[in-house]
């Protein structure tokens, strides 16, 4: 059984899709920083990495040369809560199959790691990006976490009144 080795520092996130990968029969195992995935991919080198783009304020992609070197044919797919062509073309020239934009679905995570041979030159892309209105929450929900959910902190990085972003918070997400 090939094993996938999931690579992110948000402890909820890893959580949730390390158990979705092994309810569908994958040997999943999760890292939330760099040093715990490279001990972890020593150990028992994994086929296929999903790779955080932001751990703990370093750079993701730092890992995608250390993992390629552990095992050369390693199937690696970058997540980013911020997507941006400078950082997908690095990422691919690095060694990774995809680069997708947070939030992804299991399925789709799957098709990525096969994509990535052959890409889909039949598929249009999405029609629709991201509303400003997701974009702001994905934004404010990272800076959140970054500040051990501390309001005031968040408010003064945001450069937003604290009452402002209370308001935001107690929303629903918005939809993509």
């Amino acid at each position: 059984m090939e094993k996938i080795l999931v690579i992110d520092d948000d402890e909820t996130l890893n959580t949730v899709l390390t158990r979705a990968l092994s309810r569908r029969g994958f040997d999943a195992e999760g890292a939330c920083n760099a040093e715990a995935a490279l001990t972890m991919a020593q150990h028992r080198p994994p086929g296929r990495v999903v790779l955080d783009l932001n751990l703990a304020g370093n750079s993701g992609l730092a890992l995608i040369e250390p993992l390629l070197a552990i095992n050369a044919d390693c199937r690696i797919v970058v997540l980013t809560g911020y997507a941006s062509i400078a950082t997908a073309v690095d990422a691919i020239k690095l060694g990774a199959v995809q680069y997708l934009a947070k939030p992804v679905d299991v399925d789709t995570l799957l098709a990525a790691f096969d994509a990535g041979a052959r890409p889909n030159t039949e598929e249009a892309p999405a029609a629709e990006p991201f509303t400003v209105n997701r974009l702001e929450w994905e934004h404010i929900q990272r800076v959140l976490h970054e500040h051990d959910g501390n309001i005031s902190a968040t408010a003064r990085v945001l450069r937003m009144h604290r009452r402002t972003l209370q308001r935001k918070l107690a929303k629903r997400p918005a939809r993509s």
